[in-house]
């Protein structure tokens, strides 16, 4: 019983760590937000070149980028500015967009 319990506390321990550096800052992606400007406009609205990410919801806006850096998704210009971001620079981004109505 006793090993249950020690490997159910260990379980939700790392869970919750996980879930907080997942977590994005939207003012850390703020910062980062420029290079998105460029092609996404301003405040993520789109353009005529590049989709609205405003709005985006947060998991489909980590594993988009994520996508992009892998090459799963092609897209020269994405992948390039993708693999320069780190995972945590990409949850600040969704944290960010997802702000933007």
């Amino acid at each position: 019983m006793n090993r249950i319990l020690f490997t159910a506390v260990i379980a939700g321990t790392l869970a919750l760590a996980g879930a907080a550096q997942a977590a994005g800052n939207a003012a850390a992606g703020r910062a980062d937000a420029a290079n998105c400007a460029m092609c996404h406009g301003q405040n993520g609205q789109g353009t005529q070149v590049a989709p609205k990410i405003a709005g985006m919801p947060q998991g489909a806006f980590v594993q988009a980028l994520q996508d992009f850096k892998s090459g799963r998704k092609d897209n020269a210009m994405m992948k390039a500015q993708a693999s320069n971001l780190s995972l945590q620079q990409m949850y600040d981004l969704a944290a960010y967009f997802a702000s933007l109505r």
